[in-house]
């Protein structure tokens, strides 16, 4: 499994935005890894932001 998809993985379970040092604690993912992963899905519109600082994957 993919940083990206761990990180799209721990965001639907929680069922709520989440910021990037949130799903470090969830996940255990290092957090470089989870600011590329979060660049990455936000270029690819896979992850939105409702709140500022915090993303969901896009429905």
């Amino acid at each position: 499994m993919s940083v990206k998809d761990k990180v799209i993985e721990v965001m639907k379970s929680e069922g709520k935005p989440l910021s990037a040092g949130e799903v470090e604690k969830l996940s255990g993912l290092d957090r470089k890894e989870i600011d590329k992963a979060f660049k990455d899905l936000k270029k690819e519109n896979a992850i939105t932001s409702p709140v500022r600082c915090k993303w969901e994957p896009t429905e």
